[in-house]
């Protein structure tokens, strides 16, 4: 597989003058959390971050030596 490599098709002033060419990035609320005492313990909610984090960086690694890296 070749290397890929993204390039904006679109300037920066046609996307602006766009009706709906916002950019802002927001929170989306879980309604499901707002109670604090439902929340999983903090270790648990780390653990699942580095176990997301590994996978990450495992696919990475394999992508690289995909590549010859």
């Amino acid at each position: 597989m070749g290397a890929f490599i993204w390039r904006p098709t679109i300037d920066y002033e046609d996307l602006v003058s766009r009706d709906k060419a916002s950019l802002d990035i927001f929170w989306l609320r879980d309604e499901s959390l707002e109670d604090a005492e439902n929340l999983p313990a903090l270790a648990l909610i780390l653990q699942e971050i580095m176990e997301d984090l590994e996978g990450a960086l495992a696919q990475l690694r394999e992508m690289a030596g995909d590549l010859g890296g």
